[in-house]
């Protein structure tokens, strides 16, 4: 539907990634999980019918989605061409999580609609994907009672923020630059390790404060799974993250989170959020692969006594957001 030409999200991103991995011969078709569509029930775990009736006005989703051609258009053709990727990509974080459970990490090569709220969507975020993982794993995994989030997308993420104010089984770390959307003072107040930026920060600074404060959420506070939201929007030239880190920055801040992970033995998913550039695709490739390199994701990832039946999978949805969204 061009969705790119009207808003500077990269709709083929997800699909891309895929193809780079493949091309690696990192990923086959044999070992992607393809995602399922987050139904109405599974929504409503979080969402309340109000808000998911809301969504059925076009106005409404352009307004959230930020593309205003939206509201010209039928609501079935939004709903097929708009708000079913999305949801596609959110059934994948809330399988995700359950994967990294199971075999001690998975990626969702889509998700992270991090602005988006229980009751109200916003900055491209329609379904509030991390809070509803989390829940899920709360309500029906076993085990699974305290979980953190390292949010290092270049925005506030608010959404969960706002879900979670007052759970003390949640920990939210948050770097962000400060001076961008969406700036929510009062979703700040969930937030237990705050780490605001300014514009135009640079690796070293970068990279010193990932490290820092990721070991020391995870040392504050010993989650049963942790949620990594890992926009790559930070990359420097952005449009709208504002900040100057390299691709090779990024990779190695998501190695930083992952071997963190590791050696604690704590179960990780990664979603990839924002990041409004062609060559984020490529970055998120590169970034999996090195992590497979480390030896922080595959089947030697994790302790095999812990996680006895690890294996490499990678979520895969269909839809018009992209040819595959993923979770590895």
């Amino acid at each position: 539907m061009g969705l790119e030409k009207l808003h500077p999200f990269d709709s083929g991103k997800w699909g891309k990634v895929i193809h780079f991995l493949k091309e690696e011969q990192f990923i086959t078709d044999g070992n992607i999980v393809e995602a399922r569509e987050a139904t109405e029930e599974d929504l409503l775990v979080v969402h309340s019918k109000r808000y998911l009736s809301r969504l059925k006005w076009s106005l409404v989703v352009a307004k959230i989605t930020e593309i205003p051609p939206l509201v010209f258009l039928p609501n079935p053709l939004v709903q097929r061409k708009v708000l079913r990727p999305l949801r596609t990509q959110t059934g994948g974080t809330i399988m995700a999580g359950k994967l990294a459970v199971e075999r001690g990490w998975a990626i969702n090569v889509g998700g992270g609609f991090h602005h988006c709220s229980s009751d109200k969507g916003g900055g491209f975020c329609a379904y509030a994907d991390i809070t509803l993982a989390i829940r899920f794993l709360f309500e029906r995994v076993e085990g699974i009672s305290r979980a953190t989030i390292i949010d290092l997308d270049a925005h506030q993420g608010n959404g969960h923020e706002r879900d979670f104010l007052d759970d003390s089984r949640v920990f939210i770390m948050d770097m962000y630059n400060h001076n961008i959307y969406p700036g929510d003072r009062f979703a700040k107040r969930a937030i237990k390790r705050k780490v605001e930026l300014d514009w135009d920060t640079e690796d070293a600074e970068y990279l010193q404060k990932v490290e820092l404060h990721s070991e020391g959420a995870l040392n504050e506070f010993r989650p049963d799974i942790l949620v990594y939201n890992a926009g790559t929007d930070i990359l420097d030239g952005d449009p709208l993250g504002g900040l100057s880190i390299s691709p090779q920055g990024i990779v190695k801040r998501d190695e930083i989170v992952f071997r963190a992970a590791k050696q604690r033995g704590i179960p990780i998913f990664m979603v990839t959020s924002g990041g409004y550039q062609k060559k984020t695709a490529r970055i998120i490739a590169d970034s999996i692969l090195n992590l497979h390199q480390q030896g922080l994701i595959g089947a030697e990832a994790m302790n095999r006594e812990e996680f006895p039946s690890l294996a490499t999978h990678l979520m895969c949805c269909s839809g018009s957001a992209g040819p595959a969204h993923t979770t590895v």
